[in-house]
């Protein structure tokens, strides 16, 4: 808690904005930021005892600007587990966003279809996720400034934002499908034999971050909810061998309509 309240404490420094809306850009997706305007830029080195990205395409750097009325915090960039990263540093830079004052929490990534009815350039609100493949972030010491010990994980990704989302790509000619994201550790993509069982188990899309996220998040009383951008579909089960160039690309070409997606989702939030 003294490293979190060290790195909100650092920012306060830096800008006396306050956030309602906490925005996570995944990979390919940071491009957004030109939509806002904005107030401060701040380097995640420039934090002291922050973690750092160090994948290709991850700027990291918060953003602080507002879009229609609504004010964010923007990750340009995340940090993932499989960097090597301890996971209470995973989830460390959300907790740091509810304590600036965000409420709401919006995370996206690029994903692997698992649903074979998926195509490159679908997105998916979230509905729910299967986290069993990586260790919990709520793992040891509790935080009780954040959360209780044991919190309630039952409805993680808020139905209103979600039919919101599903709303909007019905209403722009957006493909956007309801689906269960299924988080491993990474880095390696998964193997056929994985795919199968994780299709079994009732997945539709696969990553390498974000469950773990909405798991502190919601413990932090935020609400929740995610945008998955499908870059490879039904990945390792014999298409050409995939590549991180490959997710950026996919990522970058739904850039459009990622960006309406989410201009007209951050409008509509009541605040």
């Amino acid at each position: 808690m003294q490293t979190i309240l060290s790195c909100v404490n650092q920012i306060k420094q830096k800008t006396d904005f306050v956030p309602e809306i906490a925005l996570v850009l995944g990979s390919g997706l940071g491009g957004f930021v030109d939509k806002l305007d904005v107030e401060a830029v701040i380097p995640y080195e420039e934090i002291d005892g922050f973690p750092r990205s160090t994948v290709e395409g991850h700027a990291g750097r918060f953003v602080f600007g507002t879009l229609g009325g609504a004010k964010l915090v923007v990750m340009q960039g995340r940090v993932h587990y499989y960097e090597g990263y301890p996971m209470k540093d995973v989830v460390l830079p959300v907790r740091v966003m509810r304590l600036l004052g965000a409420e709401t929490v919006i995370l996206t990534n690029a994903v692997g279809g698992i649903n074979e009815e998926y195509r490159t350039g679908d997105f998916v609100a979230v509905r729910d996720h299967i986290a069993s493949f990586v260790p919990s972030p709520l793992i040891g010491q509790n935080l009780p400034e954040l959360g209780e010990r044991f919190p309630d994980m039952s409805q993680i990704y808020d139905p209103t934002l979600q039919q919101l989302l599903l709303m909007i790509g019905k209403e722009r000619g957006i493909p956007v499908h309801s689906g269960v994201m299924l988080q491993t550790t990474g880095p390696q993509y998964e193997s056929a034999a994985e795919v199968a069982m994780y299709r079994k188990l009732g997945a539709d899309t696969v990553s390498m971050s974000t469950a773990v996220e909405a798991i502190a998040a919601k413990h932090a009383g935020m609400r929740v909810c995610a945008i998955n951008c499908v870059t490879n579909p039904a990945v390792g089960s014999g298409h050409a061998p995939l590549s991180h160039e490959e997710v950026q690309a996919a990522a970058k070409r739904s850039a459009d309509h990622f960006a309406t997606l989410l201009t007209e989702l951050i409008r509509a939030i009541d605040r």
